[in-house]
């Protein structure tokens, strides 16, 4: 695969995302082929079941969507013919300028993140996405690889930072050190949060890279000066409101994609039920 040249992109992923917002609204809805969704679609959980849930979510969203999450695990577990409905269903969406997250957490070292980096952000890669969920808990240098394609291509980074399943505060609300060696005040997840505020400030508006915080979390981190998009799950089915949005984003309100799915999948597979369960969503964002 090709390597990104040393010439910066004209706008910013973060700028992309404001851009499709004026027109689409913020909301971000996941593309999740759980079996239990496809069943209740009257489809099977295989291959061409899969081809049919993904094409009926490609009608329904390439006109009425912002940003689009495929969860690349639901894909991955078929093989090969996965990762092919995948692609396709990638290109369909971007073609019709939606904005695609590749949620696949990817999170690495050395050649290794270089190579995920390419997968999912490269122009050469069949998977090449508008963005991609990474994961920090090697360190956050260690995702330079993807940090460095993103500022090359103009293509967005979500970085883990605050997530809602209930393993995650034993190990982001842990303390840092600081910079005396001493344990400080500051929590995981807040320093990932300010290490990419401080990539994103190279910009004169929001950068490439986000964070992803829940939008049930209990102790969120100060998100007013990450500068750049902050994917919010847990929205809807899982419990978060968009009062919780509002509260945990403060200012930074603009850059959120609050992330929905079940709440709108489960109003398939009608193609407009699935249209107006996404607008409803989104309206209600305006209240």
């Amino acid at each position: 695969m090709s390597r990104p040249n040393n010439s910066v992109a004209e706008a910013t992923f973060g700028e992309r995302f404001l851009a499709r917002a004026e027109e689409f609204g913020q909301v971000c809805v996941g593309m999740d082929p759980h079996e239990r969704i496809m069943q209740s679609w009257g489809l099977e959980a295989s291959v061409d079941g899969l081809k049919a849930f993904s094409r009926i979510c490609v009608e329904a969203f390439e006109d009425t969507a912002c940003v689009v999450k495929p969860q690349v695990a639901f894909y991955e577990s078929y093989g090969s013919a996965g990762f092919a409905v995948l692609e396709d269903s990638i290109a369909a969406l971007r073609a019709r300028g939606v904005l695609v997250v590749a949620d696949a957490k990817r999170g690495d070292i050395g050649s290794t993140m270089a190579g995920y980096a390419s997968a999912w952000l490269d122009d050469s890669s069949p998977l090449v996405s508008d963005a991609v969920t990474v994961s920090p808990w090697l360190g956050f240098g260690s995702l330079e690889p993807v940090f460095d394609m993103a500022e090359s291509t103009g293509r967005g980074a979500i970085v883990l930072a605050a997530t809602s399943n209930p393993e995650a505060p034993g190990v982001q609300l842990s303390r840092t050190l600081d910079a005396h060696g001493e344990l400080g005040q500051k929590t995981l997840a807040q320093t990932i949060v300010d290490a990419v505020a401080e990539r994103n400030s190279r910009h004169s508006g929001p950068g490439n890279l986000g964070v992803v915080v829940g939008a049930t979390v209990q102790q969120p981190p100060a998100l007013e000066q990450v500068g750049g998009m902050i994917l919010m799950p847990g929205v809807g089915a899982q419990g978060g409101t968009m009062d919780d949005v509002r509260r945990i984003t403060g200012t930074a309100f603009s850059l959120v994609s609050p992330n929905v799915s079940r709440s709108v999948l489960t109003r398939g597979p009608n193609t407009d039920d699935l249209r107006k369960a996404l607008r409803a969503t989104t309206a209600d964002m305006l209240k």
